[in-house]
Order: C-alpha cells, then structure tokens, then sequence
C-alpha cells in the first residue's frame, strides 16, 4: 500500500504490532512518529517518548499540524480468577486500554480534522464477544474501548475522521510472552484457534493497515475480529 504525503502517529511503536505498522507505513512512504516509554530502544519512525500515565499535554507540540491517523497499541493482559481480581486491577486495566487512548486522541484531534480523511485505530479482544475464563477485567476494559470507538466514529465522521476496532486473539507479542512461554502452551493456544495457529503482529499489522489507507474510506464504527476464527467458528 501507498503513503506518500501522509503522516502517522504510532502509540507503542517500539515493539509488537506497533513496531510492525510504523515500519510498514514508513515502508510505503509516509512519515511516522512513533512513541515510547524508553526511546533508548531501536524502532522505526520519529521517536517520541511518552508513558500513556503521565500527563500528555506535551505531544501536541512534537506532531506536525497535521496528522493522517493514530494507531493506539498499549494494552494489557492481565488473567485471573474474578475472586484475586482487586478493584486496583480494574483501574489499571480500564487506565491503560481506555483512558489513555482518550487522553492521547484529545491532544490530536485538530490535527486529524485538518486530514479530512484520517483514521484512528484502537485494539479490543477477542474475550470481549467471546467469554473466556479468566478475562474479566480486561474483556471489561476492552469492551469499554469498543464502545469508545462506536461513539467516537458518530461524532467524528462528519469531520472526515474514521474510528475502526480491530479485536485480535492472542497474538505473539511480548506483551503475551508470559502466556506462550513454552512449546506446549503454544501447541494448546493454536490449537485453540479453527485456522490452526497463533497470530502474529503481521496479520494484526495489516489489517490495521488496511483501515489506514485510502483502501479502506468508506469504513467506520466496526469492529474487524483478526482471530483466526476462534470467535465465530467452531470446527
């Protein structure tokens, strides 16, 4: 795909999906800034450093006037029986996977208007349609940003602004490292899945691509599931 001429801003673009998309949007041309905590790190893009935690009224300043789309990658796996869930538990999953990606889309949302076709890209999960043991706080945190999205897309659209979810199974990331630690663990979560695999931050990658291409203007307020199947097929 063709960015030429169009700039993007990456939230958590030193590792994972993040890392994937900056370096295939840079790939096809555009200008990217990526953002993250330790830009000590080697990651494609104009790094910012930036914890989603603190208070972000200094990245409207970095961005140029006028920003193509935001890609909003932090989130949060934290499995565990409801009973040894804490109410801190909560917070900190609904701060990291909702609360920052308000914060971030306030500091940027004129920068978007002036695109007149931008898009913004958050991530939900799987577990958000599909119950799942273990995943009450984040399916909670999650589907809280579907319906931050679905909100955002109405408000937004008559400012040529599209707001897509992309709900990925689990994904071989280093935020999921501690869940695919082994080769067994690995074997039992793919075959978990109808397609007979575990994603990766590619298949996430470009489908987020897609939504941020010009491919992809007549998309707005949906939810894409890349999961290989595992939340509509049982086979």
């Amino acid at each position: 795909m063709k960015f030429e001429g169009k700039t993007y801003l990456i939230i958590g673009g030193s590792s994972g999906i993040g890392f994937s998309i900056a370096e295939k949007l840079i790939e096809g041309g555009a200008e990217v800034f990526s953002t993250s905590r330790d830009i000590s790190k080697t990651f494609p893009g104009e790094k910012i450093q930036l914890d989603i935690s603190d208070d972000l009224s200094d990245l409207n300043s970095q961005l140029p006037e006028k920003l193509d789309g935001v890609v909003y990658c932090p989130g949060t796996i934290n499995l565990k029986p409801f009973s040894r869930l804490t109410d801190q538990d909560f917070i900190n999953d609904f701060s990291v996977n909702v609360l920052g990606a308000v914060k971030v889309i306030r500091q940027v949302i004129n920068k978007l208007k002036k695109s007149g076709n931008a898009s913004i890209i958050l991530y939900s999960t799987v577990a958000a349609k599909t119950g799942m043991n273990f995943h009450s706080s984040v399916s909670a945190s999650k589907s809280a940003v579907e319906g931050l999205a679905i909100s955002l897309s109405a408000e937004f659209a008559f400012s040529g602004i599209r707001v897509n979810t992309i709900a990925p199974s689990l994904t071989d990331t280093p935020l999921a490292s501690a869940l695919l630690s082994s080769p067994e663990k690995r074997e039992v979560s793919a075959k978990r899945h109808p397609l007979g695999r575990i994603g990766n931050a590619e298949d996430i990658s470009s489908a987020s691509l897609f939504l941020l291409s010009d491919e992809s203007t007549w998309i707005t307020g949906q939810v894409l599931h890349v999961d290989g199947g595992l939340s509509s097929l049982r086979v």
